[in-house]
């Protein structure tokens, strides 16, 4: 008890402090407890202590605010980059159900350096991207030639008929067919078997009622001896799309439709066409 009260008397001592100017001014006498002394030490070291944290943070500061942005600049660049290689999964499997799956395998090059550098993966993600590209822009090809190809039957009956030459029903002579056929029930709907535009809609003397359709690709159909056409000239039709009824218009020796198929500008055997169902 004795020693806690003589350090209190100690730190309670004061201490002068002697100012003296360099002009003919007093002297000036500051007293002042040990205790505060080693208070103002303390608080003057705290000071410096934590200036010195503010000066190395302030260096530190800028160099991590630019690897910040530089990190989230190149994350954004891979999340779009990702995004885009998702919506084309889709158009993946559009390929492979066209059976095209060698032209693509001979499209992509599966060479890879190994190499896990920042630039090195951006290298490698850029050149996916670029085979992406060739893969879609070949898609759209491949998409336009399927949509444009005749498929299936315009209407669902039997082959009274086939392509090629054959003896002409109504005078007899032989000649040659230059489509199939297709017997069927009066008034039936005929259908377009391939996307395309009308390019004619009308009557003929020996074919009756006619629809002609331009699919692109070099790839028209015709629909001849219809009872009625259902489709104007210059009408877009959708593969499955109604564009006629059933009849036995023009030469005719019962109800049909004749289903003819040209690809550049010649006349080929629907037959090989037929095998979906439009």
């Amino acid at each position: 008890m004795d020693r806690i009260r003589f350090l209190f008397k100690k730190a309670l001592t004061p201490i002068t402090i002697m100012v003296i100017p360099h002009e003919d001014l007093k002297t000036l006498n500051l007293k002042v407890p040990f205790v505060g002394i080693l208070l103002f030490l303390f608080v003057l070291m705290l000071g410096a202590v934590q200036t010195y944290r503010l000066f190395v943070n302030g260096l530190k500061y800028p160099f991590l605010v630019h690897r910040v942005d530089f990190y989230t600049q190149k994350f954004s660049e891979w999340n779009s980059t990702l995004t885009a290689l998702k919506e084309t999964e889709r158009d993946f499997c559009k390929i492979f159900s066209l059976r095209s799956k060698d032209k693509v395998l001979d499209t992509i090059d599966t060479s890879y350096s190994g190499d896990i550098d920042i630039q090195n993966l951006m290298g490698e993600i850029q050149k996916t991207v670029e085979r992406v590209d060739e893969i879609k822009d070949y898609l759209r090809i491949q998409k336009d030639i399927y949509m444009a190809t005749p498929k299936g039957y315009p209407v669902e009956g039997n082959i009274s008929s086939p392509y090629g030459m054959r003896d002409n029903p109504i005078s007899g002579e032989r000649a040659f067919h230059s489509g199939v056929d297709i017997s069927a029930t009066p008034g039936m709907p005929i259908r377009a078997t391939a996307d395309g535009v009308v390019s004619y809609s009308g009557w003929t003397q020996s074919s009756g009622y006619v629809v002609l359709i331009e699919h692109g690709c070099g790839f028209s159909t015709a629909y001849a001896h219809n009872r009625s056409n259902a489709v104007k000239v210059g009408q877009r039709v959708k593969r499955g799309e109604i564009v006629g009824y059933i009849g036995s218009s023009g030469k005719s020796t019962g109800p049909h439709v004749h289903y003819g198929v040209w690809e550049k500008g010649k006349s080929i055997n629907p037959s090989k066409f037929l095998q979906g169902r439009s």
